[in-house]
């Protein structure tokens, strides 16, 4: 789904069927449903292969490989179906709930192992508390950051309706400060993960030691790790804004329907003038993104603990529900 959101925005084809409405959707989400198909019938067989590998299965042939990836595809097929339904027929994005879901259900077993690692003396009480100070100070940043805006005076200069002189207006052009959202996380953990992914598929064949070398570097905790997620996130940041928002598209709609920024000049200006606005405000988000999505990191390392709570399920978790309480209010 994030990829075809992509796409729609730099293939041609895939811009046009945007335009088209109704239709133009139906074309994008059965797109989306056989990329969908692909990627869990390339996943579901390697996972299957994987297991067999490791030795889970009692026999490792065709008819086991088979019923694996079948029995894989097929759930995730009906969660898409799932998700679809309640994007339709719910309140929210069916698919992001779905992950909210998942991601909440785990708080429970998360916390208390915690509490119990904390009885067993294995974590400081004063730890503990310290640690659940940080995550209720990292939910009301998140939110802040979430709800905050850069506002961009707009004036709307007199004109003519039929016989009546529409006065001048004033309004402002809202810019979020995290326009990329949890995005850039998602594909900075993905593209990390590859190299794991990789390894537990082809390392135990001769010759592949290298291999198991780069995904143990790799792994969640080590500083290359840490420094190419950072990276990762960073670049995604810049890369999705600049494609889901385009300055000069809005500077010509402000130019189409008269408006004008105070003190800038209408077109090629204005255009100059709101792109230095979002470079700014996506450097501020990219940090943001980073800082959140690293802080678990840094915990485990200062507390010398396993925190089972990633910065990017915090952030989805946050920024789902401030989404899905936004829709149940104005549906309200």
């Amino acid at each position: 789904s994030i990829i075809m959101n992509l796409l729609t925005m730099m293939w041609p084809q895939f811009q046009q069927w945007r335009k088209e409405g109704e239709a133009g959707r139906r074309k994008i989400t059965k797109a989306t449903r056989y990329l969908t198909l692909g990627i869990a019938l390339i996943q579901g067989t390697s996972l299957a292969v994987t297991l067999g590998n490791q030795g889970l299965a009692f026999d490792t042939g065709p008819t086991f490989l088979f019923v694996a990836a079948l029995t894989l595809v097929t759930g995730s097929i009906f969660m898409m179906w799932l998700g679809e339904q309640i994007t339709e027929r719910g309140v929210g994005n069916g698919i992001s709930l779905l992950i909210f879901s998942g991601i909440v259900s785990g708080f429970p077993a998360a916390i208390g192992q915690m509490f119990e690692a904390a009885r067993l003396g294995n974590i400081n009480i004063i730890a503990l508390l310290v640690m659940g100070a940080l995550a209720v100070a990292v939910v009301w940043f998140v939110v802040r950051v979430e709800r905050g805006q850069r506002r961009i005076t707009v004036n709307y200069a007199k004109r003519q309706q039929g016989r009546r002189m529409v006065q001048a207006q004033s309004s402002h052009l809202p810019l979020k400060i995290n326009m990329a959202g949890v995005i850039p996380a998602i594909f900075a953990s993905s593209l990390l993960l590859a190299p794991a992914s990789m390894a537990s598929w082809f390392g135990s064949n001769p010759g592949m030691g290298a291999l198991q070398q780069i995904a143990l570097v790799l792994s969640p905790g080590q500083p290359l790790y840490i420094m190419m997620f950072a990276a990762g996130i960073i670049f995604f940041s810049f890369f999705y804004t600049a494609i889901m928002f385009d300055p000069k598209d809005v500077a010509d709609n402000l130019k189409r329907q008269g408006a004008y920024v105070p003190g800038i000049r209408p077109g090629a200006q204005t255009s100059k003038y709101i792109d230095d606005v979002i470079t700014r405000l996506t450097v501020f988000g990219a940090l943001y993104v980073t800082l959140v999505c690293l802080l678990p990191e840094f915990m485990v390392v200062f507390f010398d603990t396993s925190f089972q709570l990633g910065g990017t399920a915090v952030l989805i978790v946050v920024v789902v529900a401030m989404d899905f309480m936004a829709q149940v209010q104005s549906h309200l």
